[in-house]
């Protein structure tokens, strides 16, 4: 597809398969442009659904994709529907809270309703909305009966089981992965406390547990959507109520009395822990004429909170390319490839950050040293979750620097550790202390270890 539409006398026609998020916000960028834009969905016509309560999704909006809202005048709209969060809420065993912040004051993220969303997509630009597409270039209808469509571009934003994209894995030289990770997820919801949240909204609460681990998210209604995320084999082996009670007065214990102890017997039950996918392909595109964008190119793991910011910025990145190149859908490949796989290996590692460095006593410590240097060296030194969440610098840019900034922060706090050594024993052998007012107190410390250790 070459340029946009000004540039032609006909009215060039795209056609844009799959009605979610990314998919909606598509269509507004191809209509701003002035392109005949057709949405083809599999479920009911989007501009009609009703949010059903236990099926919409919380998804986190950062500056990424508040990007992509604001270049098609949809951010005031979609952020004043928003939750902002300001930092991660640490629940100990103990039931001990500790927040870590997300970055410098005034940084935040946003918890949107995904379904609301792409409603107030459709309401803001009238596009055709046909009503099932499986294959490219053929409409399937509610009747049994087909009809061909002609497009001058397919857009694949049919997820990450994409039937666009199993087109492109009858071509050769096209590069395909899916990982599905060894755990699952379950969601539970924690009701409102006399009309209230039953937490402190304006935070992702976190219980990690260093194997699996819970987050709770707020919803609009003072709910909290609790998703339990563990290997399906702790799953397995918990098979009844009071071991649902069990489990979570072992490790959740806090958790009980704000989801209801009867709840949680019910709840635990009533669907099957999820399984979680990652995808990697390329390239993103077949000749002219087709490209995938969101899910259907990069379905990552949920842990960084960017995989509707990654296809929102499919969008804009899209676009941006438009105006510069007329090859627009092999360099859309070769700029977002490195950054979409980028993304997908980052969500695999803040699972564990999540789940596991946040108990890390060193893990606190050097994230107070990155800000710090952050403060003093605003350009130098910038945190990877700032870069990722808060900037737009590319992805793989994003990963290259923060290994680049790691190793650097790392030796100097070990030549400073190392100073620090050498100074001291400087400053021993250039005044000896009395060795006799040492031996005493370490002597009165190892009495009390050995009374310990006595029964």
């Amino acid at each position: 597809m070459e340029g946009s539409p000004e540039r032609h006398s006909k009215k060039k026609v795209v056609a844009v398969v799959g009605g979610g998020l990314v998919g909606a916000l598509n269509a507004c960028f191809f209509a701003k442009r002035g392109f005949d834009v057709e949405v083809f969905e599999t479920r009911e016509d989007i501009r009609q659904a009703k949010i059903v309560k236990g099926r919409s999704i919380n998804l986190a909006l950062s500056h990424r994709g508040r990007q992509a809202l604001k270049h098609v005048g949809m951010e005031e709209k979609i952020v004043s529907q928003g939750i902002p969060m300001h930092a991660r809420m640490i629940h100990s065993l103990s039931g001990k809270q500790s927040p870590i912040p997300y970055g410098k004051k005034g940084q935040v993220n946003l918890i949107i309703l995904s379904q609301n969303t792409s409603l107030l997509f459709a309401e803001y630009v009238i596009y055709k909305i046909r009503p099932v597409c499986h294959v490219a270039a053929v409409s399937h209808r509610p009747d049994g009966s087909t009809e061909e469509v002609e497009a001058d571009l397919i857009v694949g934003c049919d997820g990450a089981f994409s039937a666009i994209r199993k087109q492109f894995l009858r071509r050769s030289r096209f590069n395909y992965s899916q990982t599905y990770i060894p755990h699952g997820y379950m969601e539970l919801t924690m009701p409102p406390i006399n009309g209230e949240f039953a937490m402190k909204p304006n935070y992702l609460h976190i219980w990690p547990r260093n194997t699996f681990m819970m987050i709770a998210l707020p919803n609009m209604d003072k709910t909290f959507t609790c998703t339990l995320f563990m290997p399906f084999e702790e799953f397995e082996k918990i098979t009844t109520g009071d071991e649902v009670i069990e489990f979570f007065q072992k490790y959740f214990p806090d958790t009980i009395p704000l989801i209801g102890a009867d709840a949680l017997r019910r709840d635990y039950f009533r669907l099957p822990a999820q399984a979680m996918v990652s995808v990697k392909c390329s390239p993103y595109h077949i000749g002219d004429k087709c490209v995938l964008m969101g899910d259907a190119a990069h379905a990552v793991v949920p842990f960084y909170g960017q995989g509707m910011n990654a296809g929102f910025e499919d969008c804009i990145v899209f676009d941006e390319i438009m105006d510069q190149f007329n090859a627009v859908l092999p360099e859309y490949t070769r700029v977002r490839v490195p950054d979409d796989h980028a993304i997908a290996d980052l969500a695999m590692y803040n699972y564990i950050e999540m789940r596991a460095h946040v108990n890390s006593k060193w893990f606190l410590f050097r994230k107070h040293v990155d800000n710090f240097l952050h403060f003093l060296m605003p350009r130098a030194i910038i945190p990877l979750y700032t870069m990722v969440t808060f900037t737009r610098t590319r992805y793989h840019e994003a990963v290259e620097r923060w290994h680049w900034q790691d190793k650097v922060i790392n030796r100097g706090l070990l030549f400073s550790a190392a100073g620090a050594v050498l100074g001291g024993s400087y400053v021993l052998i250039k005044n000896p202390p009395d060795i006799n007012k040492l031996i005493s107190p370490a002597e009165k410390m190892w009495n009390r270890l050995v009374a310990l250790r006595t029964p």
